[in-house]
């Protein structure tokens, strides 16, 4: 297989670089970017010194169009004016941005405040949640890759909810997240000085991710309502905890949600149910397409509460991409994601 990656020097990209680079199908990962084409990639990024000679392309839809796959690690708002202009191409295309997930185009503008992308493209989206919409998946030629946030989100939720065992209107999700994130570009906000042995809750009920989440959620249950969604910003480089709290509809115990949590994900490689009483953290999943969970029954509230963590730019990006790809081309879901987590 060719692929190539647009936006390919950001974080995201590099990761797929990674990935795909080492992918057993994936003869040629080319390069592209609106902002530094021609420069070296090893330049950009010289931990890759003497394991890659790429250069960065200009980017050329009509060569993009004849890959086998196109991914779009850029920022909302660019991949609604790119993606209808490769459609008609050979190439499949993996989004990483927001612009696809939303099917509401007023929403999209109510969050993102900008224009939504052509309701033909979006309909033709599929969202690519991989361990929850296979079927689909498999049969698309554009996928919305989810967001970092609604990933372990809603992994943490799925099982609860498609089978009705909490109530719909109780949920609340407590998630936190790594600097890069953000992304590469400099900013106050990500500045050392300002982050550093500091803790902030940003974008309160204001993040783009709530309704792409609620999106989700009313999916699999009509009667969910909305959300409450916090996030905050720690201290750390990559990495996502969401501590997901919710009514249970009748009295379970531990041991029975942790068993419905087995039996849910027994055929996802990547989704790791730890055993009651253990409780994962970030460094654990740190650069793999893991996603960890545990989960907790509150006899004396009627609550239960779900502890999800994925790597951010992995399994809340570029190995998810990597993952619905394999899907897309009927490989080994597994195929270039055997990594074990870095460790400590």
């Amino acid at each position: 297989m060719n692929v190539g990656i647009v936006g390919s020097t950001g974080y995201g990209g590099v990761e797929l670089h990674r990935l795909l680079s080492n992918h057993p199908a994936v003869v040629e990962c080319i390069l592209y970017s609106s902002s530094l084409k021609g420069d070296s990639y090893a330049g950009q990024y010289p931990h890759l010194t003497g394991l890659t000679n790429g250069r960065i392309r200009e980017i050329q839809i009509d060569e993009m169009k004849e890959l086998d796959a196109v991914f779009l690690a850029v920022p909302a708002g660019i991949s609604k004016e790119m993606t209808p202009k490769l459609l008609d191409g050979k190439a499949k295309v993996i989004d990483l941005s927001g612009d696809l997930r939303l099917q509401d185009p007023k929403e999209y503008e109510d969050w993102y405040k900008g224009g939504a992308a052509d309701p033909a493209v979006l309909k033709e989206a599929v969202y690519g949640l991989t361990e929850c919409n296979q079927v689909a998946i498999k049969e698309a030629d554009l996928i919305a890759n989810p967001g970092c946030f609604p990933t372990a989100s809603l992994l943490a939720l799925a099982p609860l909810i498609q089978n009705k065992l909490i109530k719909p209107d109780s949920i609340i999700i407590d998630a936190k997240t790594g600097l890069s994130g953000a992304g590469r570009k400099p900013s106050l906000s990500g500045h050392f000085s300002e982050t550093q042995e500091n803790l902030r809750i940003y974008k309160v009920h204001e993040h783009q991710h709530t309704p792409e989440i609620e999106q989700q959620l009313k999916r699999w249950d009509a009667d969910t309502g909305p959300i409450t969604f916090s996030t905050h910003l720690i201290p750390m480089t990559r990495g996502i905890m969401a501590t997901v709290y919710c009514d249970l509809q009748k009295e379970k115990t531990t041991g029975e949600l942790h068993e419905e949590y087995r039996r849910f994900y027994s055929g996802s490689p990547f989704v790791r149910i730890r055993p009651i009483g253990q409780y994962p953290g970030t460094k654990e999943v740190f650069g793999t397409n893991f996603c960890d969970i545990a989960i907790k029954a509150d006899s004396r509230t009627g609550r239960v509460t779900i502890v999800s963590v994925i790597d951010n730019l992995i399994k809340g990006a570029a190995g998810q991409a990597v993952q619905n790809m394999n899907l897309l081309f009927g490989l080994e879901e597994t195929a270039g994601l055997h990594y074990y987590p870095i460790y400590p």
